[in-house]
Parts: structure tokens; sequence; C-alpha cells
């Protein structure tokens, strides 16, 4: 953790942070009988996303999800406040947002023209006290203006003084019409990646701009390994969205698998440069490898320092440090990966070169040996710089 550690005191004034940690509930649907549950959940997102981009830790849907599973909760049912306070203790949560809406009329018709009120509690569980009730109401066809306006709500009281003005807030967000909404919402509430494409692409389909959906839906094309849909998806996720980070980093490995190293180099050095993560250095490392760049050592040994555990981090050292011809430490650091795993064959010919004296020779640009890592983990980092930055 040394190399995280150190980019973290450098970059401290990058964003402010926050020890504590907010966990987001859906939002209960007082009118049982309308069959939108999915937009208490557009509602938590709106809040949650809007904290997370003003560096206050939140939790994810998936924590939460198995907190609820965990504790037998049925989603989408009104919650007592034992029931919240239970939900965020066996999170380790610290806050805790909540609340209910109801939609108003029409009696028949498109209930999107009905009449939207939410209501929303905040409960400080370290100070056992409740926060300020906050109100959004409006048109449900606006959905997407009445939930930010509510979001900015939620920002004024956790950061006080420190929070954007509304219309500073506004102007990073991209209002999205309904059904683009609910499409969205249903594709995250989905259970299989089938039903999930489906409802992110009838999402874009209705908004190209939107940039959670095709965030949503590049990711799924990578991991089918789709990389040439999932570029022209990643890449117009906008640098405002809270995802804009990851979209870039998995746009980097799309273009590396593409075969195109320069602009996947371009991709992890955007993200490196906010979020120096070993995974983020080593890939970006790999890059540079690719193109023949000296720099990918210094990567790949940031990685390595980041992380000393790790067999792919000492394997990329190891093979960089082979094609310098530096036999003796390559094969420290290939000997370090069979520590970790005596069945890895490439670092078994990785070491007999080393101990041979064999020089590796630049290898085509199709047929590197670097080690990529496809995990993005942000969260870690905002935590560890949330303990090393004192609370203001």
């Amino acid at each position: 953790m040394k190399c995280v550690q150190a980019a973290l005191l450098v970059c401290l004034c990058a964003a402010p942070s926050f020890a504590d940690n907010f966990l987001v509930l859906p939002f209960f649907n007082s009118e049982r009988s309308n069959n939108l549950d999915w937009v208490g959940e557009s509602i938590s997102e709106a809040i949650r996303d809007a904290l997370a981009a003003e560096g206050v830790l939140t939790l994810d849907r998936e924590a939460r999800e198995e907190a609820f599973r965990r504790l037998s909760v049925k989603p989408y049912t009104p919650l007592t406040k034992a029931t919240v306070i239970r939900l965020a203790e066996s999170l380790d949560a610290d806050q805790v947002i909540f609340g209910s809406f109801e939609v108003k009329g029409p009696e028949s018709g498109d209930k999107s023209k009905g009449t939207l009120r939410i209501n929303a509690q905040a409960v400080d569980l370290k100070k056992t006290r409740r926060g300020p009730d906050l109100t959004g109401t409006g048109s449900l066809q606006d959905l997407g203006r009445v939930q930010s306006h509510l979001a900015w709500q939620t920002l004024a009281f956790v950061l006080g003084d420190r929070r954007p003005s509304e219309e500073q807030f506004l102007q990073n967000q991209s209002i999205v019409r309904v059904d683009a909404i609910e499409s969205y919402v249903r594709g995250l509430l989905a259970p299989s990646p089938e039903q999930k494409a489906k409802y992110f692409a009838q999402a874009v389909r209705l908004e190209a701009k939107y940039s959670h959906a095709n965030f949503e839906l590049g990711r799924l094309y990578f991991q089918k390994k789709n990389y040439r849909n999932a570029v022209d998806l990643l890449q117009k996720v906008a640098p405002t969205d809270i995802h804009y980070r990851e979209a870039t980093f998995l746009l980097g490995l799309t273009r590396y698998y593409l075969g195109d190293f320069s602009a996947a180099e371009r991709s992890f050095q955007t993200v490196a440069q906010q979020v120096p993560l070993n995974e983020v250095l080593n890939n970006l490392g790999a890059a540079q490898s690719r193109l023949g760049q000296t720099a990918a050592i210094a990567n790949f040994k940031k990685a390595l320092e980041g992380d000393a555990a790790d067999p792919v981090y000492h394997f990329n050292v190891g093979y960089a440090l082979l094609q310098q011809g530096d036999f003796d430490a390559a094969a420290e650091k290939f000997r370090a990966v069979l520590d970790r795993n005596p069945e890895d064959s490439e670092a078994t010919t990785m070491l007999g070169r080393c101990l041979r004296k064999s020089a590796v020779k630049a290898p085509a640009r199709s047929e590197g040996f670097e080690r990529l890592k496809e995990t993005y983990q942000e969260s870690t980092y905002w935590q560890l710089k949330a303990v090393l930055e004192p609370k203001r």
C-alpha cells in the first residue's frame, strides 16, 4: 500500500472526502398499486450519485442488496426505524438516508402525467439524531429534475457551506426523459445480463447521451468481449459522471485488446492522474511496454510497491527486467510468481530464460506477455483517502 498512500498524500486536495459512510435506501412507494417501485430506486441512485460525486463515501447497491437478503428484509416495503438502523449497522454505515414517494392522479391513463411528491429523511447513527425532512415535488414526467433538486438538498445538508450552489450542481446534471430513466433503472434491477442489456439499450435509444446507460451497456459489452461496441459506448460517458474513471479504465482495456496501444495508454494515463490505483498503473505500464517505452517498468514497479502480494505485478516487473537483460533481478521476480502459483507455466519458461541468460527480444505488438488487470476498485482509494485526510 506504500505507493497508494504516497500518492494519496499528494492528491488529498483533489476532492473533499468524509470518513462517514452513507447508506441510501430505495424510497418506498406509498401508492402500492401503480407499479412505480422503480421510481424509488431512481431517487436513491440520484442521491447516492450526488454524494459520491462530491467525495462522500457511499455504499453501493450490491452491498445494500446483500444486507437486505442477509436480514430477510423485503425491498420496496415500508421500513420501521429499527429496521433502517439494523440495515445501516449491518453495513457499518454512519449515516442513512431513506424516505418515500407518492404519485397522485390521473386516475387512469398515463401515470407519468401524475404529480410526484418525495419525502426524505436522514439519520446520523453516530450522534443518534435525525436530520431535517427534505421534500421534492413536481410532475412525474419531470422526475429527472425533481430528484436532482432533492439530491442537491441532501448535499446542502451533508456538506453545509461547502456545498455547490444549486445552479452549479444542475450544470453537471444530465436531465434525462422519464422513459429513459425507467428503462435504465429497470436494467439495474434486471436479474440477467441479457435483460439488463435489453433495458440499457432501450435507455440509450431513447436518450443517446444518457451517460449512465452508456456506461452500463458498454460494461456489459466489455464483459462479453464485444470490444468494438464497448468502445463506442464507453467513450460517450461524460467526465462529470461518477462512472467516468471506471469507464475510461475499461476503455483503456478495450483499446488494448483491439491493439490500439497508444489510445490505451492515454486512457490509463487519464485515470492514473486522478486515482493512482495499482491496477491502473499496471495496465498503463502494459500499454507502454507494448509501445516500447522505458516508462513501462517504472509503472510496473509502482503497482508492485502498492501490492507486493500480487503475482501479476511480480510477473510484469520480471518481464520488463528480462527485456532489459537484467537476468538476476528478473529471475527473482519470476521466482516470486512461482512461490505464489507453482503451476504458472509461463513464469517457469521466463525463469528458464533468465537462468540461461537468454534475453527476450521486443515482441511483435500482438505477441506481448504483459499481464493486465480487469478489476477496478476505486472505492478502496477513497476509503483510504478519507482515513488519511483529517475531517474538516
